[in-house]
């Protein structure tokens, strides 16, 4: 495991668009939330220890969000067959398990991945109602070991602004996490294997 950091991808970048597998076997795609009023993208995984620590307030903030008219989708980038508990089976699984009530999709070859210029899991992006990148960073200041609440408030933060109109104007904190584990050769240029500088 490599300690490493969101990229903090540039605000007002547009959302990329993906067309990937869910759990369901079905496709979803990026065109699928046009029209949303924000859309949050996730990536993560079932292994990583930070996912497996925000995944209940991930689950919790979903299902206070989507009501909302907000779009969630995470994905899972990780080379599976280097990783076969990140395989689309097993994040079918903890899926049902974690009760997330949003897709959960699988990016068999790391393209989607390097076009957002994820890094870790989880590294999650927040884009506004015409798909332009307002937030990207942690879900909140709490981190396995460090015995602060899990609570969401960075993105709640985030999201409470996008669906009131109002412009992001704090300083946004990247997310720390796994490192993406990119099948071997394939890593991107972006891509920090020290972890965080």
């Amino acid at each position: 495991m490599v300690r490493t950091a969101s990229t903090m991808l540039p605000l007002g970048t547009k959302a990329p668009a993906f067309e990937l597998t869910n759990i369901d076997g079905t496709k979803v795609s990026l065109e699928q939330f046009r029209g949303k009023k924000a859309l949050v993208v996730i990536f993560m995984c079932n292994h990583c220890p930070y996912v497996k620590h925000v995944a209940p307030e991930i689950a919790r903030l979903s299902s206070d969000y989507l009501p909302k008219d907000v779009g969630f989708v995470a994905i899972s980038s990780n080379d599976a067959d280097a990783y076969p508990e990140d395989s689309l089976e097993r994040m079918a699984d903890e899926a049902k398990n974690r009760g997330y009530a949003f897709p959960y999709l699988f990016d068999a070859d790391q393209s989607v991945a390097k076009a957002y210029q994820a890094a870790c899991t989880p590294d999650i992006f927040l884009f506004d109602g015409s798909m332009q990148l307002v937030y990207r960073g942690q879900l909140d200041d709490s981190r396995p070991k460090n015995d602060l609440p899990l609570s969401g408030h960075d993105l709640r933060k985030a999201l409470d602004y996008v669906l009131t109109g109002k412009s992001i104007d704090w300083p946004q904190k990247p997310s720390i996490g796994c490192n993406i584990k990119w099948r071997q050769g394939a890593e991107p240029e972006y891509f920090n294997p020290s972890g965080i500088a």
